[in-house]
């Protein structure tokens, strides 16, 4: 895990001996479970520290604070990236949303089994818990690394972030074109893009982007829509 250490140190986060531990255990955890049931196709150590623990906690080129933030990650499948902030910044309040059962029954072991506080794994689809008044608009960040297009993935994931708060995607590579394309829906659904952050893993050529999208005013009630339509006719 020394390797884990100075990826985030390159990124100005100094990673204990205990949270080197952590992520040590949900490694072993995450490389078990993988065997019974599809986590990820990634389980070699270092591509793990590479693509899935320090890719997590590139979340600080963002600029925004990580101090006592409450995050949502939505469709956060094995726990990236939440999990990982929640280890590098255990005062962040953090829930993991995923649609799939048994991906939150192992989170749940992952994180009674490093003892993490303050974090939550749901079970449930984006449209509906954005429905619940207990979380629509009450998050300061959301994150997703979802591979879905930025336009569909907006509309699941701004209703959920506060007004002031940001939505924080993860994106490989230039996606200049597609926030282009998804500036009028982002603005529908009460955001902006205000930043497009680009750069590399560090010691790798992994190019990695995070848009900064700030929350200016309240979601219209009608999004998101129900579950098929984003996707099939993309707000434009």
């Amino acid at each position: 895990m020394e390797r884990l250490r100075e990826k985030a140190a390159a990124f100005g986060i100094a990673l204990s001996d205990h949270q080197l531990e952590q992520f040590e255990m949900y490694y072993k955890m995450l490389v078990e479970k993988n065997k019974v049931m599809n986590l990820t196709a990634i389980t070699e150590k270092n591509e793990v520290i590479d693509k899935h623990f320090a890719d997590s906690l590139a979340l600080v080129k963002s600029g925004v604070e990580l101090k006592d933030q409450k995050i949502l990650d939505l469709g956060t499948g094995a726990g990236f990236p939440g999990i990982p902030l929640k280890i590098a910044f255990p005062e962040l309040e953090i829930v993991l949303l995923d649609s799939l059962n048994k991906r939150i029954k192992f989170l749940n072991e992952v994180i009674n089994t490093l003892g993490l506080q303050k974090i939550t794994a749901i079970h449930g689809r984006a449209e509906d818990f954005a429905k619940q008044k207990e979380y629509r608009e009450k998050f300061d960040y959301v994150v997703s690394r979802a591979v879905a297009n930025l336009t569909v993935l907006s509309e699941y994931c701004i209703p959920y972030v506060k007004e002031g708060g940001y939505f924080l995607p993860y994106k490989s590579g230039d996606i200049k074109e597609e926030a282009k394309n998804s500036k009028k829906a982002v603005k529908i659904l009460g955001g902006n893009i205000e930043d497009i952050i680009s750069f590399e893993i560090p010691d790798t050529d992994m190019a990695r982007t995070i848009l900064k999208i700030h929350k200016t005013k309240a979601t219209p009630k009608r999004f998101p829509r129900k579950a098929g339509l984003p996707s099939k006719e993309p707000i434009c």
